[in-house]
């Protein structure tokens, strides 16, 4: 008999858990790591991220959190351990907490190894408790430095007391909490030794992030942009750093600090890419799933989802998109090219 559905024949049960063909790039990667961008809205307009005053999608364009159930599970089913949730601001978005209270199922089958967010604190008061409550034992919050004022002046509707209050609860419902910066030329660099010792004072990692060219931003990111070759080289000259195995399925490479005991991540797209190891793949809030940050290739997943009631149609594009993934991305940042390598901003790809 035909299949009329347009779906494709369902897949096996193992452990009460549906398998599905494992994803596999074309360069012997196994995609093991999915971030998903919940929402592009963001209660900060941090100087880097996006302009001052943006247009965000409008929410008809935006999955359901049913719908981005559905794309997470069927990747989880696909051979996903890893599920980070980001934005925007991912606790912006309505009724958030029911997406992840029923996300939690599949850690609590085993089939998710870790669930996480990427947050900017402004929410944790609220739903540290919660979330800890759902299975998350681990948030990256970004932070870029610890002066209320050049707080405000970098993520322009920010404040600090605020992440300072969400990081403590945080920290007293029981997650770890990991503090990303954005490294700056001329605007935090020399905050970066006080940032890593208040970080390994209060048993937090520190990782440094370089800045990306993503999205039209208000200024130029040829003089925002710090190699952070030139940063681990100066911190040398203070700290001992020595090389360590500790991974956390990201892009980051880790040291420990001998003095503090701590560690520092880099996160290098600019100077050292990681697209030799990359095992990650994004989902934006409107269904589309890029295989590389750094590339404009991209896969429509609502359109098969909302084709049919069953999976077989996404999980075809999904399979379609995974034997597309690049071998790495396109990153440039330089004076004689004015505009940035993405159009899309990192707000929308999820950070």
């Amino acid at each position: 008999m035909s299949n009329t559905s347009g779906d494709m024949p369902e897949p096996v049960l193992v452990d009460g858990l549906k398998q599905t063909s494992p994803m596999i790039d074309p360069f012997g990667r196994a995609v093991t790591y999915l971030r998903v961008s919940v929402t592009d809205r963001c209660d900060f307009r941090c100087v880097y991220c996006m302009s001052e005053h943006m247009t965000f999608l409008p929410k008809r364009d935006v999955l359901s959190l049913e719908e981005l159930d559905r794309v997470c599970t069927a990747f989880i089913e696909k051979g996903v351990k890893k599920l980070r949730l980001t934005g925007g601001e991912p606790l912006v978005r309505k009724n958030i907490m029911s997406m992840i209270r029923s996300l939690s199922r599949h850690l609590d089958s085993g089939a998710l190894e870790e669930l996480t967010l990427t947050t900017n604190g402004s929410q944790l008061t609220r739903f540290a408790d919660e979330l800890y409550d759902c299975g998350v034992r681990r948030v990256n919050v970004s932070l870029d430095t610890r002066d209320a004022d050049k707080f405000h002046e970098i993520t322009r509707w920010g404040d600090l007391e605020k992440v300072d209050r969400g990081i403590e609860a945080a920290r007293k419902a029981g997650l770890h909490v990991k503090i990303n910066m954005v490294a700056l030329k001329g605007v935090n660099s020399h905050e970066i030794d006080d940032m890593m010792k208040w970080c390994h004072d209060d048993g937090m990692d520190l990782t440094l992030i370089e800045t990306m060219p993503l999205g039209e931003i208000d200024g130029d990111r040829t003089d925002q942009y710090l190699p952070l070759s030139v940063v681990r080289a100066d911190l040398r000259e203070r700290w001992t750093l020595e090389d360590i195995p500790y991974k956390t399925g990201g892009p980051a490479r880790y040291m420990e600090v001998k003095e503090t005991g701590g560690r520092i991540g880099f996160i290098t797209p600019m100077t050292h890419n990681f697209c030799e190891s990359c095992n990650r793949v994004r989902l934006t809030c409107t269904g589309t799933l890029y295989m590389c940050l750094g590339q404009d290739d991209a896969a429509d997943l609502r359109a098969p989802m909302r084709a049919s009631s069953g999976n077989g149609l996404l999980n075809q594009a999904i399979d379609e998109a995974i034997g597309r993934k690049p071998k790495g991305h396109d990153f440039i940042i330089d004076r004689t090219s004015k505009t940035p390598s993405m159009s899309r901003h990192m707000s929308v790809t999820g950070g």
